[in-house]
């Protein structure tokens, strides 16, 4: 079975069918977690840390995992920018533009926007691009960048696994529909408060 078709084996599922799968498949999963954690995948963190309060991954692999691979892919986009940056912006006006606004904010407040950054919605898929066309160096980026994806990974997966341990002990495991419903009200919830932080981000 590859990729696309556990993708689509998957929109069929439900919880249960959706874990056991998981459980048979985890080297795929834990793959497709690597992916979604290096892009700074909000959503996908919180998933993953409810999954492992059902057991379908182990807490203590996936945190230093997706702290790897946050860490990775922020320092990858940052080396492209930085070697490549300009002229990958040249001819991109609505790019460029996004990518000198985070620039800006990064010039004047370089510390908590490496610290923030991958949480509002627009602004993690440009941010670590544009401190590389900014002046940030190097080690400073690099041990600031371990520091803020540690807290990120840890901070997400877990919000993720006590969603999942609070919705169970309130509604019991007879409530698994329930307790998914609310999962997606919840991961909503965490979609509308990272575009308003953006939004926030943007006006400073």
């Amino acid at each position: 079975m590859d990729v696309a078709q556990l993708i689509a084996l998957v929109k069929q599922l439900d919880l249960a069918q959706l874990l056991a799968l998981i459980q048979d498949h985890r080297d795929i999963a834990y793959t497709v977690i690597i992916g979604y954690a290096g892009s700074n995948s909000l959503l996908m963190l919180l998933l993953v840390g409810y999954a492992a309060h059902l057991k379908a991954f182990d807490l203590a692999t996936v945190i230093p995992l997706c702290w790897a691979a946050s860490m990775a892919g922020d320092a990858l986009r940052f080396w492209i920018a930085r070697r490549w940056g300009r002229g990958l912006v040249a001819g991109r006006p609505r790019i460029a533009a996004a990518v000198a606004a985070v620039t800006r904010l990064i010039e004047r407040h370089y510390l908590w926007m490496i610290l923030i950054h991958r949480y509002p919605h627009g602004i993690r898929g440009v941010a670590a691009f544009a401190y590389g066309m900014a002046s940030l160096t190097w080690p400073l980026f690099l041990v600031l960048n371990a520091i803020a994806a540690a807290i990120w990974a840890t901070a997400v997966v877990m919000a993720g696994y006590s969603f999942g341990h609070l919705s169970e002990k309130a509604l019991g495991e007879a409530a698994s529909g329930l307790s998914f419903a609310l999962l997606a009200a919840f991961l909503g919830l965490a979609w509308l408060l990272s575009k308003k932080l953006e939004r926030a981000i943007e006006r400073g």
